[in-house]
């Protein structure tokens, strides 16, 4: 090119043949280079192993093109947590379990067959939320709850939506929008349960499935809807979803749809809602960033408070560990994963190729481990969290995917590989274990 279009590049040793030169520029972009050296490691197969099969962290190739710190080349949304919020050492299980007032079931105005397959389900006692909005909700109020993982706020809203179903179903058809897939499954089990030989119907939608179902699934009546904002919205382009006839919204973990970016999918699922009167937000973290828009979708509403919208620090032993490398992060973590203790252990990572890489890694150690984010099929994750709850798996490795939406007993510990990038990331993950008052586990690497 020539002219004031012309590029300046840097000058060229004219002394030098062109295979000289090129073989000097690869050397110049290996000098740049970041560690590789798990990758190294991986094609190394068993020259780097210990007898027995088992590899040690530290035998791995000598290269002059290795970062000595292991570091990645990616680059990570900086962290608003202070460590310190991360720390927890003492739990107190009894005085927490003293400061909550509750009823029993057989207390509240519920429908005598919706009663049965609450106690069948083995609940007596309401947590608290759910004794706090049940009143709310029936009347036909809008609603804000925040309240931690593990409370109870599935069947807050679904109990009442049941009841008020076996009233009157013509006027009472619900649509529930939550933020990921594992979440929408888990709300129709629930409400499936609570709801089995009622003639109540209801359909899930979510990604990753045959839409063709989905659209049979719309021929028949539905009087309760559950999915993600994206699927939901896809239904109705198609014209096989409408809404005209549904007058109850619910928005679950609504400041994760938020953080997801599904706020248009939202309004326009809103809009398509020509008889809404009815609106319940969910969540078990509050962002006060978020309240113009809040303040968009739902007014004149009642806000009912059982946590501050801040990590759970009652029944979650909380600790950092400080590590100079991947190399020796990973080492620290096959040291905890031998103990005893570290029975079922939900392990979060930032992006889907670190979980993917760590997944391996661990393989690699014989531990038994699966993994799960969105480039996997809704299939895969499935079968995955299935053998994570049945213990056939000791450790689950996840993006945030997991932080919202699996409801799976007795998570002994949960790890942070890397810093979450926010304070509701991080509450939301180390809620997957200490549910319902139980004790927990969180470690968190920095």
């Amino acid at each position: 090119m020539r002219g004031k279009n012309r590029k300046d590049y840097s000058p060229r040793d004219k002394n030098k043949a062109p295979r000289e030169r090129a073989t000097e520029s690869r050397s110049k972009d290996k000098d740049n280079s970041t560690s590789r050296s798990y990758r190294d490691s991986d094609r190394e197969g068993n020259k780097n192993s210990r007898p027995g099969g088992r590899k040690k962290f530290g035998d791995r190739p000598k290269s002059r093109n290795s970062n000595p710190r292991g570091r990645s080349k990616s680059s990570f949304k900086k962290s608003d947590i202070d460590p310190a919020m991360m720390v927890n050492k003492t739990i107190n299980l009894e005085s927490e379990k003293k400061t909550i007032q509750t009823r029993a079931f057989v207390e509240l105005d519920i429908d005598p067959q919706l009663q049965s397959r609450i106690k069948n389900k083995g609940f007596e006692q309401t947590t608290e939320i759910q004794d706090k909005t049940f009143e709310i909700i029936s009347q036909g109020k809008n609603v804000i709850g925040i309240a931690n993982t593990g409370t109870g706020k599935t069947g807050a809203f679904l109990i009442p939506i049941i009841n008020q179903l076996l009233i009157n179903q013509s006027r009472n058809k619900s649509i529930v929008l939550v933020p990921t897939r594992e979440l929408a499954q888990q709300v129709e089990q629930e409400l499936k349960s609570l709801s089995k030989g009622l003639k109540i119907y209801s359909s899930c939608f979510i990604g990753g499935t045959s839409i063709s179902k989905d659209i049979d699934k719309l021929r028949r009546p539905n009087h309760v809807i559950i999915g993600t904002p994206g699927r939901i919205n896809d239904m109705i382009n198609r014209r096989a979803l409408k809404l005209y006839d549904f007058d109850k919204v619910v928005l679950d973990e609504f400041d994760t749809m938020l953080d997801m970016g599904f706020l248009q999918d939202v309004k326009k699922i809103i809009d398509q809602m020509h008889k809404r009167n009815h609106t319940i937000l969910f969540s078990a973290t509050e962002n006060p960033k978020q309240q113009n828009i809040i303040d968009d979708l739902i007014q004149d509403y009642e806000k009912v408070r059982v946590s501050e919208g801040k990590a759970n620090t009652n029944n979650i032993y909380q600790d950092v560990i400080k590590t100079k490398d991947d190399e020796e992060k990973n080492q620290m973590l096959i040291d905890l994963l031998r103990k005893n203790e570290f029975k079922k252990v939900l392990i979060f990572s930032e992006t889907k190729r670190q979980v993917s890489k760590l997944c391996n890694v661990l393989k690699k150690f014989d531990v038994r481990v699966d993994e799960i984010h969105g480039d996997k099929s809704q299939q895969y994750r499935s079968k995955a969290i299935q053998k994570f709850k049945s213990g056939s798996i000791q450790v689950m490795v996840a993006t945030d995917v997991a932080s919202r939406g699996i409801d799976i007993d007795n998570i002994t510990h949960v790890i942070n590989y890397r810093i979450p990038s926010s304070k509701e990331s991080y509450i939301h993950r180390i809620g997957r274990t200490g549910r319902a008052g139980k004790e927990g586990n969180a470690i968190t690497f920095i």
